[in-house]
């Protein structure tokens, strides 16, 4: 048996690996248009910070577990083409030699690909680029263009557009190596995937940090000034204000695309937000081919089918997919968007759905806001910690929660936890009787997550 994955990241590797775990005797080639594999983006903001000291360093342990498996690894490859048919793939490599390779299973891992905003100045054929120093920040080769950005120009300033994750970790990055730092976001509030209450909290502190935060705010155009102080100019609508800063650097941070133009090109089909189309066993409509990461569908398991591509739901879908190709039968579970990520010395993580969520997708949602120490407030060192959990009034089942505090609050166990509670359709009576540990120096008698649910309100708001 052949197996072929295409594309050398999360999704890609996890499959190959795990396709040579069931069937060891297997010939299972990966094809990377990356220069390295196990390249991993999560770190970049840590590189671009100086916290990690060098880019090749941001090698995720799949890489070592690829080069001792066997696994054959074709780098700055690109496939071209596949004919299903015959079942073979149309290979290009960096010096532009052709080559075809045949395949018994075939694993789309493509990824996704920089949602650009319909910004002037950044559309057409005379855009800004990353060679001028407007960036986006997703492969190894962007992170190297902006380290070599930083280092030639030595920017003084930086304009960010997006406040979601990425542009939230990008913004700490350049304000932690002395940049002054503009965050521009469209929505009322940064992190749209939390409560605007969590919300205004990241946000706080951000701003303590320095950072200027523009939210309801617009980007309309970019433009290259020829100053070496402000080298570009970048202008905004703020509702009907015009808004204009200067910077020496722009990060565009504004969310990513599933890239399904291999798949669509040979027939498969796509279903949520144009992603590829797979069922619970990652395969797609077309005989032999699978696809996970990025590039495919996910299941929601309180919305359905989605598109939310996160690292470690591609790690998953690539290990259930390298898994069935090589004979196997299991299937994805599904996933709940869990997620965390700091913000200078505090962290906020969410899991399942915040409320706006739950009423759109038609339930009875209600949320309780806690206020409380992290551990026994006569303990030196306890902070103040934050949560919001919400539930359906009808059923109670607990639908999400959401939590931030400082760092050493133990923010991302705690939101794990909740996840774990969530996934087994836990009520909030249930959550309410967990039994979770204590000690004064590490948490409260009672669990914070344990007084929400002791607090959840079951009647209608209001």
């Amino acid at each position: 048996m052949h197996l072929v994955a295409v594309g050398g990241s999360d999704a890609g590797l996890s499959a190959a690996l795990r396709a040579r775990e069931v069937a060891p005797g297997a010939e299972v080639t990966v094809i990377s248009a990356a220069p390295m594999s196990g390249f991993s983006t999560s770190g970049i903001p840590y590189f671009l910070s100086g916290e990690v000291p060098d880019a090749e360093s941001l090698d995720d342990q799949l890489a070592s577990s690829i080069a001792s498996s066997g696994v054959e690894v074709l780098l700055e490859s690109i496939v071209h083409s596949v004919d299903v048919e015959s079942r073979r793939v149309s290979i290009v490599d960096a010096k532009a030699n052709e080559s075809s390779l045949p395949f018994d299973e075939l694993i789309l891992a493509t990824g996704a690909v920089p949602d650009i905003p319909d910004i002037d100045g950044l559309v057409g054929d005379d855009r800004l680029g990353s060679e001028d120093g407007v960036h986006v920040v997703r492969s190894m080769g962007d992170t190297l263009a902006v380290a070599k950005t930083l280092s030639k120009y030595q920017p003084e300033t930086a304009v960010i557009v997006g406040a979601g994750y990425a542009g939230i970790e990008l913004a700490e990055a350049l304000a932690l190596r002395g940049l002054t730092v503009t965050l521009m976001e469209s929505r009322p509030e940064v992190l749209p995937m939390v409560d605007r209450a969590i919300g205004s909290l990241v946000r706080a502190q951000i701003e303590d940090r320095g950072v200027e935060v523009l939210t309801g705010t617009l980007a309309r155009s970019v433009a290259a000034t020829g100053r070496e102080e402000g080298r570009f100019r970048i202008q905004a609508m703020r509702g009907e204000n015009v808004l204009g800063r200067r910077a020496d650097i722009i990060l565009l941070a504004t969310g990513s695309l599933p890239n399904t133009a291999l798949a669509a090109s040979f027939g498969a089909a796509l279903g949520a937000s144009g992603a590829v189309a797979v069922d619970k066993g990652m395969r797609t409509t077309v005989p032999h081919v699978f696809a996970a990461g990025d590039c495919a569908v996910t299941r929601h398991r309180l919305l359905g089918e989605v598109y939310l591509p996160y690292g470690t739901t591609a790690h998953k879908q690539g290990r259930v997919a390298g898994e069935n190709a090589a004979g196997g039968a299991r299937s994805f579970s599904g996933t709940l968007g869990t997620q965390v990520v700091k913000v200078f010395d505090h962290a906020v993580g969410r899991t399942g759905l915040i409320k706006a969520q739950a009423i759109a997708a038609g339930f009875e949602a209600s949320s309780v806001r806690l206020d409380t120490d992290d551990r026994s407030t006569y303990y030196p060192g306890s902070r103040r910690l934050t949560l919001m959990l919400t539930a359906d009034r009808h059923t109670r089942r607990v639908l999400g929660a959401q939590f931030f505090g400082h760092v050493r609050s133990e923010i991302a166990s705690r939101v794990d936890v909740a996840a774990a509670a969530i996934f087994n359709g836990m009520t909030v009576d249930q959550m309410e009787d967990l039994d979770l540990s204590y000690t004064p120096p590490l948490g409260q008698v009672w669990n914070p997550l344990v007084i929400a649910a002791q607090g959840w309100p079951g009647e209608p708001e209001g």
